[in-house]
């Protein structure tokens, strides 16, 4: 029985952190789309907006994409760290930082971000917690 549940809680934490891993891919990709796309196509498709607004926003929207790189390298932090209650720490404040972010923007930008950004850091924070 014992066995079963180290087991179990190893596999737990694996999904957790796979969970985590892909909120951090997320914010690499927003990172690249508003640092790097936002005037191109794909930017322009994904925020759905004209190319003037685009170029009169874009330096604003690589200073949002830079935060969200600074909260994908806190995950990863999170992730890599060797000390095991260290690295809960670290993630959890990290997936609440992007909790808070994405709630703070869905309430002022678009409903959207709470379905893209805040849902997945939240089962990410709850598969943590189970772990």
């Amino acid at each position: 029985m014992i066995r079963l549940i180290i087991r179990l809680g190893g596999t737990l934490i694996w999904i957790a952190n796979l969970l985590i891993a892909l909120v951090a891919a997320l914010h690499v990709y927003f990172l690249i789309l508003e640092m790097f796309l936002w005037t191109k196509p794909l930017g322009l498709k994904t925020f759905r907006q004209s190319i003037e607004k685009a170029t009169d926003s874009a330096v604003l929207a690589a200073n949002q994409g830079l935060y969200n790189g600074f909260l994908a390298a806190g995950l990863a932090w999170g992730l890599i760290h060797g000390n095991p209650a260290f690295a809960f720490q670290i993630k959890v404040f990290f997936l609440l930082c992007v909790i808070v972010a994405g709630v703070y923007g869905a309430m002022t930008v678009s409903k959207r971000i709470l379905f893209v950004q805040a849902l997945p850091a939240a089962i990410a924070l709850v598969a943590l917690y189970s772990a």
